[in-house]
C-alpha cells in the first residue's frame, strides 16, 4: 500500500474511526467499512464489508452519493392523459367542495376523479390514486379507514351536499326525476323498509331521489328516501327541499297516476308525464294535425286540452311497423289473447303524454320522448 494511503488510515484511527479497510482496484483505492455478524446457518462470524467512498491523493475521501429508494413513492407509468381529462372534466368542483365540505375535500375530489371511470372499492382506492398524474396537485389521504370516515361526513351534511347540487344547478329549464332502489338485509341502515319496486321482491330497501338537468345531465339533488315511501310522496319531499321553480319536471310513465297529477297540480309544480298503455285517455280522440322530422323518421303530432292539463299525442310509422309485426307474431303464437291483441293494436306506435305546460309539440318530444323511447339512437 502507498505511504499516503497509510498515512491516511492512519490519521482516521487516531480520530476514533473503526473498521476501515482499503482495498486497491486498478489505480485507484477504495475505502470500505468492515463489520462482522453471526452466520445462523454457518454457526461462525462472517465478514461484511459497506463501500464509504474513494480515496483521492489530493481531496482525500471522496463519498459515494446513496440513492434512497422508497417503495411507498416509487412510480414506474403514470396515467396523465386520464388525470388531466378528468380534472379538466370535474375542474368546476373544486370551489364547491372546498365551501361545502372544508377539509375533507380533497378526499371526496379524489374519490369521485378515480371512480368516474367506474366503481373502485375504498381498499384499491389508494393504488388507483398513485396511478394518475399529480395534475391535481393535492395530497389526499386514502388509506381505506380515513375515506370511511370522509363517505361518513358527506352523507350527514346535507348543508355541504346543497351548496354543491345548488353550484351545479343551471338555467336548463327542464329537470328529470327519477327513483331507484338498493335491496339491503342490513338491521343498522334505518332507512332500510319493505316496498314496492318493479322486482316484486318483499326484502328491505332503501330509495335514491335523483334531480338532474336535461340538457346538461347535472345533478341538483340526491336524497335518501325510506324504502316505504312511494314515488309521488318522495316526489313531494323532494320537491320541498331542492326547490324548482319556473322549472319543468320530467317524469317516467312508472310515476304516471291520476293521484300522482293531481298532487303535482296541487303543489303548482310544472310537469311532463307519459301515460300508461292501459290509461283510457288513449280513447280522447286527438287530431294529429302537426308533424317533425327525428333521426329521418317521420313524427306526427297533436294536442287536446283535457281540464286543466295538456294532452300531446306522438305517431311514429316505424315504431308502428315494428310494434305491429311483434303484436302479430304474439298473436299467432296464441301468448296474448285477442281482446289484448286489437287494444294493443290500436295503440301501436303511438306515445301519450299529460303535462300542465303548454309547449310546442316537437320541444315536448324532444325533451321526454326521446330519452324515454329513443335512448339507444
Amino acid at each position: 500500500m502507498e505511504e499516503w494511503v497509510n498515512n491516511w488510515l492512519s490519521q482516521q484511527r487516531e480520530l476514533g474511526e473503526k473498521g476501515l479497510e482499503i482495498k486497491k482496484f486498478s489505480n485507484g483505492h477504495y475505502v470500505y467499512r468492515s463489520t462482522t455478524y453471526w452466520d445462523k446457518e454457518l454457526k461462525k462470524r462472517r465478514k461484511k464489508s459497506t463501500y464509504i467512498g474513494r480515496l483521492d491523493i489530493d481531496k482525500g475521501l471522496i463519498e459515494s452519493k446513496k440513492t434512497v429508494i422508497s417503495s411507498k413513492r416509487v412510480r414506474s407509468i403514470w396515467e396523465y392523459g386520464n388525470s388531466a381529462l378528468l380534472n379538466y372534466a370535474i375542474q368546476d368542483l373544486k370551489p364547491l367542495l372546498q365551501t361545502g365540505f372544508g377539509d375533507i375535500w380533497e378526499e371526496v375530489y379524489a374519490l369521485a376523479l378515480i371512480r368516474i371511470a367506474g366503481y373502485v372499492p375504498l381498499k384499491r382506492a389508494s393504488l388507483a390514486w398513485e396511478r394518475l398524474y399529480p395534475i391535481a396537485e393535492i395530497t389526499p389521504s386514502m388509506n381505506t379507514k380515513s375515506l370511511s370516515k370522509v363517505l361518513k361526513e358527506v352523507g350527514v351534511n346535507r348543508k355541504g351536499q346543497n351548496h354543491v347540487f345548488k353550484g351545479l344547478n343551471s338555467e336548463d329549464k327542464q329537470l328529470v326525476y327519477d327513483l331507484s332502489s338498493i335491496f339491503t338485509r342490513s338491521e343498522a341502515i334505518n332507512f332500510a323498509e319493505k316496498g314496492y319496486n318493479k322486482e316484486h321482491f318483499h326484502i328491505p330497501q332503501v330509495n335514491f331521489a335523483l334531480f338532474c338537468t336535461a340538457n346538461e345531465n347535472l345533478p341538483t339533488m340526491v336524497r335518501i328516501l325510506p324504502g316505504s315511501v312511494r314515488d309521488i310522496k318522495s316526489l313531494a319531499l323532494s320537491v320541498q327541499e331542492i326547490g324548482v321553480e319556473n322549472k319543468t319536471l320530467i317524469l317516467d310513465r312508472g310515476f304516471y297516476s291520476q293521484s300522482s297529477i293531481k298532487i303535482l297540480n296541487e303543489h303548482k309544480l310544472s310537469f311532463v308525464i307519459p301515460t300508461k298503455r292501459n290509461s283510457t285517455l288513449y280513447n280522447e280522440q286527438i287530431n294529429l294535425s302537426e308533424h317533425f322530422f327525428y333521426h329521418e323518421r317521420l313524427i306526427k303530432g297533436g294536442t287536446k286540452k283535457c281540464g286543466e292539463n295538456i294532452l300531446y299525442l306522438f305517431e311514429d310509422n316505424e315504431m308502428k311497423k315494428e310494434e305491429e309485426y311483434t303484436l302479430y307474431k304474439q298473436h299467432d303464437e296464441n301468448k296474448i289473447t285477442r281482446n289484448t291483441f286489437n287494444n294493443s293494436l290500436e295503440k301501436a306506435g303511438k306515445i301519450l303524454l299529460v303535462s300542465n305546460v303548454d309547449l310546442a309539440s316537437e320541444d315536448v318530444f324532444l325533451m321526454s320522448v326521446v330519452p324515454i323511447c329513443y335512448s339507444s339512437e
